[in-house]
């Protein structure tokens, strides 16, 4: 398929859909990054409302058309979340997976991470950042600048 061929916008203001030529219209289409992790905006997969993916497309800033990509990019800032930390409030370990329970400046989440090896990136010394299974980030700037008990809990488990 033809990205050229593919024109991304909302109809009606909240929902995005896609029509590929004239051939096919997709009322419903939710973009995804298919490695958001290890190939950060390299590959875009869109899935239909089924869940059902439509196509994969290599290099998406380049290959669709401006118009696009632009409503695709603000569909994935709706979807691939960036949080600041203020408070830990509860975290556990159980088979491998890290399930948090945090505030932030975007309000409570409670998000899970796996492999913290690969998925909490210290930036700096006391700057950390948190990458949970659905690719969303969650950083703590300053762990020196949270209550005790969040610091009890990254310790822990870090």
């Amino acid at each position: 398929m033809d990205p050229k061929t593919l024109r991304l916008f909302y109809e009606p203001r909240d929902r995005l859909r896609l029509t590929i030529g004239t051939e096919r219209s997709y009322p419903t289409v939710k973009p995804v990054w298919a490695a958001p992790l290890s190939r950060p905006g390299r590959y875009l997969v869109l899935l239909d409302g089924k869940g059902e993916e439509i196509t994969m497309i290599a290099n998406p800033k380049e290959a669709l058309p401006p118009e696009s990509w632009a409503a695709v990019q603000e569909e994935l800032r709706r979807r691939y979340l960036t949080a600041t930390v203020t408070a830990v409030l509860h975290a556990k370990v159980e088979f491998g997976a890290t399930y948090w329970s945090v505030e932030t400046d975007r309000g409570r989440r409670d998000f899970v991470t796996q492999n913290l090896q690969e998925n909490a990136l210290w930036l700096s010394d006391h700057h950390l950042l948190l990458l949970d299974v659905d690719g969303n980030r969650f950083e703590i700037p300053d762990l020196r600048a949270l209550d005790s008990t969040s610091q009890r809990y990254i310790a822990a488990i870090l």
